[in-house]
């Protein structure tokens, strides 16, 4: 065969899967994300996807998405820059803005795009990016894509974060990086002490909020809710809470028109399609509407099944979100865990190095809104019977 030395590079070590005869990941789903799951003409129950307000299979959004299409196609089949910035794509930023609180937006594809986007863009040579040690892996992506340096903080820990804010007088500009939520273990990052650090080095604050977006904060609003005085730059998935696909970047209008004639993920990437803009925008108008009652039943659900897998004896990670994390151990521990769910027509995401550091695997659950009571007691039953 030829290019066998090449080749050789791209071994994937199955061992494990093979070992177990299971493996979790890219599971074909058969099904929209109901009350329950298609996978395998099998029926699951769904703890494992970012669907927290259970809102991606709603009639009124899948209504606003198909409205969008008759009005738009399909696609607009443009880069926003060059044709592309249809008024859908303007109603949806400005909405966005509103929602979250910043002056401006960006909508990018993905925000794994936009968390790579930005960093190069806005640093120069002589800046310091100092970032939570657990960053997510689009930002720390995008940091390496930067020319200066940077360094990592403890998880969380603003004594050491304060730290390396005082021993960087000699960088030109600073920039401090977490996410609002940190998705493996569901920890809050203490967004207002790190902004009040941030203010007063004089560094910028940039939030990745995707987790947090339709879920924490004022009414739902994500993280610039929770912090007074924000003067940094904001990210966010909408392929979470917001139960579409895309990305964002917000800030005041001075950052976000630079970023618009700046940004070559955004200038060279064809627009978010009509009907995912037509989505978000329905979602907004749900939150703001029903978040209070849609909130009590996405906590209400997580109660159940955390109650349910303390009773069998899992070790769980504390957390004030919807997210409940079990503590796994090894690469191999975790995936045997997930089999064990999923044997029991539970659907759960797996988390295994280099994702997390070896021998700290986590399964993750999320129990979407949109779950009935029934579906959400026979998970808890189900988790009881595994102890």
């Amino acid at each position: 065969m030829k290019n066998e030395t090449f080749l050789k590079r791209l071994y994937l070590d199955s061992s494990i899967v093979d070992r177990l005869g299971f493996n979790p990941y890219y599971a074909v789903l058969q099904s929209s994300l109901g009350n329950t799951l298609l996978i395998e003409n099998d029926e699951f129950i769904n703890l494992a996807t970012n669907n927290y307000l259970g809102l991606a299979d709603d009639i009124r959004v899948k209504e606003a998405s198909i409205k969008a299409i008759r009005d738009y196609g399909l696609s607009i089949c443009a880069t926003p820059i060059a044709g592309g910035a249809c008024k859908i794509f303007q109603e949806a930023a400005v909405l966005l803005s509103k929602f979250t609180g910043v002056e401006d937006c960006i909508i990018y594809p993905s925000c794994y795009q936009a968390n790579n986007a930005v960093f190069k863009v806005i640093t120069e040579k002589n800046d310091l990016i100092i970032v939570d040690h657990y960053a997510h892996s689009s930002l720390v992506e995008g940091i390496k894509a930067a020319s200066c340096k940077f360094r990592p903080f403890l998880h969380n820990n603003t004594s050491h974060l304060e730290e390396l804010l005082k021993k960087a007088n000699d960088f030109e500009q600073v920039f401090v990086v977490t996410e609002s939520v940190f998705s493996t273990e569901g920890s809050i990052a203490p967004l207002q002490e790190i902004n009040e650090l941030c203010n007063k080095y004089n560094a910028v604050f940039i939030i990745d909020d995707s987790h947090g977006i339709g879920v924490i904060g004022d009414k739902g609003k994500g993280a610039i809710s929770c912090i007074s005085d924000f003067n940094g730059i904001y990210t966010a998935s909408l392929g979470k809470a917001i139960a579409n696909s895309g990305g964002m970047i917000g800030g005041n209008k001075t950052i976000i028109d630079f970023l618009r004639y700046n940004s070559s993920h955004l200038i060279y990437s064809t627009a978010i399609v009509p009907s995912v803009l037509g989505g978000i925008i329905k979602v907004l108008e749900i939150i703001e509407e029903d978040f209070s009652s849609i909130k009590e039943r996405m906590f209400r659900h997580k109660k159940t099944i955390q109650e349910a897998l303390v009773a069998a004896g899992f070790s769980i990670a504390q957390s004030e979100t919807p997210i409940m994390s079990i503590e796994a151990g090894n690469s191999e521990q975790t995936l045997r865990l997930a089999y064990e769910f999923y044997k029991n027509k539970i659907l759960t995401t797996p988390f295994i190095f280099p994702s997390v550091p070896e021998k700290q695997g986590r399964i993750r659950l999320i129990t979407g809104a949109n779950l009935s009571d029934d579906i959400v007691q026979k998970a808890a039953m189900l988790i009881r019977s595994m102890k």
